[in-house]
């Protein structure tokens, strides 16, 4: 069965990148699409665990190539998802994260349809503001870019099959969990087992 495609997004210090490392500690057979981007790592972030950090020229030549599902420039810099990376992990029947940004996720629902969209939401502006602050890692002059861009990506949240307020790490990861196991029972997805285990009792009937 072919695995299922999560889009995940928020705007920048919403708090996905922690839910989601929640939801794959939890949450068996998903896997986790690096993404490719030209910004500048920051402390902690590792090469070919956090992104794939590489120069706009290598960026650009992968665009030539075909590389990616998608594409977009986000806070002045390249972001990218690996179309072979992603088509090989569904087609294994392992289901899928993307962690991108509202403009990421808009064209990949035009190209997978059925790809499932989740929204994260911080309580308020003022806590993204805060958490931005506390990263520490932000220039004053990207951090004011985030901020300012920050109410064009909220605006986005009806675009999403799912809403999740990430007012509390436990709570907020065990409803993202939850969506996941939700999505793997859709009925769709379920008939041809439903199906064989309905024909166990027909055959004793």
């Amino acid at each position: 069965m072919k695995g299922i495609l999560f889009i995940i997004s928020s705007p920048s210090g919403g708090g996905k990148g922690t839910l989601i490392r929640e939801v794959l500690r939890r949450v068996p057979n998903i896997g986790y699409s690096i993404s490719f981007t030209t910004r500048e790592p920051r402390v902690g972030e590792q090469h070919g665990q956090d992104y794939f950090f590489v120069s706009s020229a290598e960026f650009e030549n992968l665009i030539g190539q075909g590389a990616f599902l998608e594409y977009a420039i986000v806070h002045g810099n390249y972001y990218g998802t690996s179309r072979r990376e992603v088509e090989r992990n569904l087609g294994e029947g392992r289901d899928v994260i993307l962690e991108i940004d509202v403009q990421g996720a808009a064209a990949v629902k035009q190209l997978l349809p059925e790809a499932v969209g989740v929204f994260i939401l911080p309580p308020s502006f003022e806590v993204l503001r805060d958490r931005l602050e506390q990263r520490a890692s932000e220039n004053p002059m990207n951090l004011a870019t985030r901020l300012a861009n920050a109410a064009g990506e909220v605006g986005r949240y009806r675009e999403f099959d799912y809403v999740l307020i990430n007012d509390e790490i436990e709570r907020a990861a065990t409803v993202l969990g939850s969506i996941f196991y939700a999505e793997r029972s859709r009925l769709t997805r379920m008939a041809a087992a439903a199906q064989a285990v309905f024909e166990t009792f027909t055959e004793t009937s």
